[in-house]
């Protein structure tokens, strides 16, 4: 997992790069140990998929709940949905894209002579998680401040977003059609190594 990065001058003050005054330093030195706290349950978090994308699924929920409620802030939940969808695209796109890819670099197989490669997703599943998580806690957070609830006709902007929902899947499934590909785990295919033959097996020495 590729960390976020550390904030900024926390680490070249503690290197001492900057000059700074005791207090400044024992403040930087807290928000460090902080920040290797929070690296911390990070990492810890990364192997239980399921686990995150539960929490993610009580997080999205509660913000949901709290714009029914309230009947507004439509225009975050708007850009929301435009970040989530930008997202999407990163997450089921392969990191090399087929279409411009040189002719020697790597390329996803088309045929079933071609030497099988795993699917490398542009946005790993991990940053796909961490993303749209936060996402949903800063859209959150913004649901308390009325300056952002601008008025505005909902129904427009939820039918912008499935036209641009729409256009957007369908060109990415056209693309995953035309290289064959697929963007999960799924499906894929698995190496087993030589089953040894019945004349093998009854060769074998017994203990």
């Amino acid at each position: 997992m590729e960390a976020p990065a550390a904030p900024v001058g926390v680490s070249a003050a503690i290197t001492g790069v900057e000059e700074v005054s005791p207090a400044e330093t024992a403040i930087l030195r807290w928000k460090l140990a902080v920040w290797q706290q929070y690296q911390h349950v990070l990492d810890k978090t990364t192997p239980h998929v399921l686990r995150r994308w539960i929490g993610f699924s009580v997080v999205a929920f509660i913000y949901v709940l709290r714009v029914y409620f309230l009947q507004g802030f439509y225009v975050v939940s708007y850009g929301l949905g435009i970040y989530i969808l930008n997202l999407l695209i990163g997450f089921l796109s392969p990191q090399v894209d087929p279409a411009i890819a040189a002719d020697d670099g790597p390329t996803l197989p088309i045929r079933a002579s071609d030497e099988f490669r795993p699917f490398v997703r542009r946005l790993p599943e991990f940053k796909f998680w961490y993303s749209i998580t936060q996402a949903f806690c800063i859209a959150f957070v913004m649901t308390f401040f009325s300056a952002f609830d601008i008025p505005v006709f909902w129904p427009i902007l939820l039918f912008y977003w499935v036209v641009l929902f729409s256009l957007t899947m369908r060109r990415q499934i056209a693309h995953m059609i035309k290289y064959r590909y697929v963007p999960f785990t799924f499906g894929k295919q698995n190496y087993q190594g030589k089953r040894p033959s019945a004349e093998e097996s009854t060769s074998l020495p017994v203990d």
